[in-house]
Formats: C-alpha cells, sequence, structure tokens
C-alpha cells in the first residue's frame, strides 16, 4: 500500500517537473566565472513567488557584497575577489514549523553558459522531457536540486503533513565563480541545525570533499636564435624539470596519506604556455595546476610549504635555476570538508533515504568541492551533500536529470524533514 507521501507525489509530478522546466528556461548564467557578473534576479524572482505561494514566512533579499568575500578572505582564506555583484541577490525562504529545530537547504541558481550549442539536440534554454530524461542547460548543476528542496515542502503541504520543523531554503548566486553566494550567507549570519547541499551525487550521499590548491608557476629562460641553443636557456625545457619534481612530490603523496572516502592527493598541470616560434629558445614559460588534498590529513599550509619546497629544491640542483627562481603563485583556493558519520544527522538522512526509496544509501566522498566546505567549516553546521542527477552531467552537452531522480529527491527531502524532527 503506498504511503500518503508516496500517492500525492504520484498524482501531482506533473507540476513538479512543470516547476523544474519553468526554471531551467530561465537564463541565469554567470558572466565570465562571476567576474564580469551574472543573470541570475530573474531566476530569484521566480523561486520567490513559489516561496510565497507555499506559505514561506518570510523571504529575503540579500545582495553580494565584495566587502563580505574580503572579511570571509581575511578570516578563512575563502573567497574570490573583484566580482561584478550588480543586480545579483540570494534568496532566503524560511517556512515555519511547530518546533524551532531547523533544517536548510541550499542550492546554487547560477550555471555556465551553454557552449558548443549545435551539438545540443534542443535549445539548452528550452528544456524538454525527452526518453524520461529532464534535458536543459543547468538542470544537473543544479537546478534539478534547487528545485526539488523547494517541492518537498510542496510534496508535503500538498499532503496535508504540517512541517514539524523550521526549514530554510537558501538559493545562492556566483556558486559557479568559486562559491562567493554561499560565503556571502555566512557571512550575513545565516544558519541552521543542519544543511543539505543539493548538488548532484547519483544517489549517494556525499560527506566530505577534498580542498584545493591553484598554483601558477612563471619560468624564466634567455632568449637567442635556435641555431644558437646552447648560449641561451630554454624555458620551457626549465619549466619540465620542475613538472617532475611535482610529480615526485605527487607520488611520495599517494604512498602517504589514504582517505576512506575520497581518491589520493593529486596535482594537475592543466595550463602551459611560453615561446614565440620554433626558431627561438624561448625566455618565459608559465604553467598553472591544481592541487587536491584531504581532509584531516592535509591542511593548505602543508600543501602549500611541500609543493613550494619541491620546486626550490629541484632549483638547487640547475646551475640557472638557483639563480633565476620561478615565481610561484597562487590565485584559488578552497578548503576540504568532512562531515563526522557519528553525528545524528547522518542516521537521519539513512532513514530517510530508506523510508523514502526501500533502499540502503552508499556514503561517499568527492574529488570536487562544493558549498559543504562553506556551511560546515565556516557556520559550523552538520552537512551533508545529496541530490538528483550526477557529476558527469555538469556542464555538458544536453545536460540531463532523471525524472526519477528528480521525482525520488522530492521524497527524501520530504521524509527527511519529518525524520530530522525525530532528533532531540
Amino acid at each position: 500500500m503506498k504511503s500518503v507521501l508516496d500517492q500525492t507525489l504520484e498524482e501531482n509530478k506533473q507540476k513538479y517537473i512543470d516547476r523544474l522546466l519553468k526554471l531551467v528556461s530561465i537564463d541565469t548564467h554567470d558572466i565570465g566565472h562571476g567576474i564580469e557578473g551574472g543573470l541570475e534576479a530573474e531566476g530569484q524572482e521566480y523561486l520567490a513567488e513559489i516561496f510565497r505561494d507555499i506559505g514561506a514566512e518570510e523571504i529575503v533579499r540579500d545582495p553580494l557584497k565584495e566587502e563580505s568575500i574580503i572579511k570571509c578572505k581575511e578570516l578563512y582564506r575563502e573567497g574570490n575577489l573583484g566580482h561584478d555583484y550588480t543586480n545579483r541577490y540570494n534568496l532566503y525562504g524560511t517556512f515555519p514549523g511547530e518546533s524551532k529545530k531547523t533544517l536548510l537547504f541550499n542550492g546554487h541558481i547560477d550555471h555556465m553558459p551553454a557552449e558548443n550549442e549545435e551539438h545540443w539536440t534542443i535549445p539548452p534554454l528550452k528544456p524538454q522531457v525527452i526518453e524520461n530524461r529532464i534535458t536543459g542547460l543547468g538542470v544537473a548543476d543544479m537546478k534539478a536540486g534547487l528545485m526539488a528542496s523547494v517541492m518537498s515542502l510542496e510534496l508535503l503541504k500538498d499532503a496535508g503533513i504540517s512541517l514539524p520543523i523550521t526549514v530554510k531554503v537558501a538559493s545562492v548566486c556566483d556558486e559557479e565563480g568559486g562559491g562567493n553566494g554561499s560565503l556571502c550567507a555566512a557571512m550575513s549570519g545565516v544558519k541552521a541545525d543542519a544543511v543539505v547541499v543539493c548538488e548532484p551525487t547519483n544517489r549517494e550521499l556525499i560527506a566530505a570533499h577534498m580542498g584545493w590548491v591553484f598554483f601558477q608557476i612563471e619560468v624564466e629562460g634567455l632568449a637567442v636564435h635556435s641555431g644558437l641553443k646552447l648560449s641561451g636557456v630554454n624555458a620551457i625545457e626549465k619549466a619540465g624539470k620542475l613538472m617532475n619534481a611535482i610529480n615526485e612530490l605527487e607520488h611520495r603523496w599517494l604512498l602517504k596519506y589514504k582517505h576512506p572516502l575520497l581518491p589520493p592527493p593529486s596535482s594537475n598541470v592543466g595550463v602551459i604556455y611560453g615561446g614565440e616560434a620554433g626558431s627561438t629558445i624561448p625566455d618565459y614559460c608559465c604553467f598553472k595546476t591544481c592541487v587536491h588534498y584531504l581532509p584531516g590529513l592535509m591542511n593548505h599550509e602543508q600543501v602549500v610549504e611541500e609543493y613550494t619546497a619541491a620546486i626550490l629544491k629541484c632549483c638547487e640542483g640547475d646551475e640557472w635555476l638557483s639563480s633565476h627562481k620561478p615565481k610561484i603563485t597562487i590565485y584559488q583556493t578552497g578548503n576540504p570538508f568532512e562531515m563526522d558519520l557519528e553525528y545524528p544527522f547522518v542516521s537521519a538522512f539513512e532513514n530517510a533515504y530508506r523510508k523514502a526509496t526501500g533502499n540502503e544509501v552508499k556514503i561517499v566522498g568527492s574529488p570536487a568541492g562544493c558549498d559543504s566546505r562553506t556551511w560546515h567549516n565556516i557556520v559550523g553546521c552538520p552537512t551533508l551533500q545529496f541530490g538528483p542527477g550526477s557529476l558527469e552531467q555538469c556542464h555538458t552537452v544536453n545536460e540531463y536529470v532523471t525524472v526519477e531522480q528528480y521525482l525520488e529527491a522530492i521524497r527524501v527531502y520530504a521524509e527527511l524533514i519529518l525524520e530530522w524532527a525525530k532528533h532531540v
């Protein structure tokens, strides 16, 4: 026999799907990774309408501010400076319950701009249900998760079930620019007794993610005609030596650090440029790397110290590099996140998932960082990540979530609201 929630979900599923299709049809992309601005406002206003329809007691528009990011950078080494915040604001909805206990759902309304539109089977901003897939730009990353959290409240309302606790929804901007929206929310004092970050997890529960540091290494050489090679210094070849030293450090980390939920620490050379012509010895080479490191076992200061030391030690054994040290710059960082699995919120989620799906949820870690770090590390909230869709669908052509996963997430979130109320 179907439960009241299952029956109500079946009766209203088209309404919940239509709400998502409308949100995906609204262009809310970041411009230049948020540095040049973002188009989130229309999407936020659509959500505000839904918040009012389903009984929000309070709706707050919180403008993003550079001073908030500056403060966050100073206090927590988090945040990306210099973004344009014209007409960009977070949206917070509060839905009162029978107790003061709180649960917050967090999601970002912004998405990446469409690329390779000629390869899409449909226009990216005209979403459709195709073969049981809800396809459209930003649907996996992460409008399906954001809307599922809101629709879980509508599901409970449609089922005639009163909220046993106070539920909050934080729809934030500028996540694709490095997470500034949630950082601004943290600086504005938004908090709850527990938080669900609704990023896509493909039916798994993410309880940890890696930290990261982006390095830029600039190497000096000496330019001469290639025919006089021995008289010059090839900056690209010197950069290659430094990359080898970094690879050796990565290998040492691989042997030393193990985490039950996450892959080993790693370093990736993602960008390299230098030189002007095949006939000229290049006098400059720059390469950029991203280091992913483990929570608990490693920290930012250690990573920077060991990475820098590996590069400088390599320089000592090279006549040119020993007197022409490379310039090492850090241009973006993000701290790791790890949730204590013994905390009651974890068991509450496990129970909710079991009741909603009949299955046990698999607890995993993610190599990709997200806003979980902000709510757990800065705000101090018990935090878990769960949402419809998969990481593989983020930033892809013909981006989609299945109808089944979207509806299932609504059901899980609704059950979690009821389950969390039981934990004092």
